[in-house]
């Protein structure tokens, strides 16, 4: 797995969420800047799951396959099901749920770096 691009993943997933929670407190919608944010953050995350396939394919990675991989389909779900949901939702709930995804991509793509690493 490559830990540049899981660190990108991490720091724009943390950004976004400190931006959705300002955005939160601050009682608006999601606006164009989070929607294109996050939708950068999904980019990252398929990238990080190509290379995540890729070195699985070629004999690398942790034992545990089906944790890992369960991880890594989580977080391709995830931007996309919170975008949906803060669209549904045009209140500051909406962007508490953007809050909600992007800590969540963040701790589990953390917790995605330790399987990998065998230290789960």
């Amino acid at each position: 797995m490559n830990t540049v691009v899981s660190t990108i993943v991490i720091v724009v997933a943390v950004v976004l969420t400190l931006m959705s929670l300002i955005t939160a407190i601050r009682d608006r919608p999601m606006g164009m800047v989070l929607l294109v944010g996050f939708a950068l953050l999904e980019v990252a995350v398929l990238v990080q799951a190509g290379f995540v396939i890729a070195a699985v394919a070629g004999g690398g990675g942790p034992d545990d396959k089906v944790t890992l991989f369960g991880y890594v389909g989580g977080q391709v779900l995830i931007p996309p099901a919170g975008v949906f949901l803060a669209l549904a939702e045009r209140s500051r709930w909406g962007t508490a749920i953007l809050t909600v995804a992007g800590f969540a991509i963040a701790v589990m793509n953390a917790r995605l770096l330790q399987i990998w690493q065998g230290m789960a």
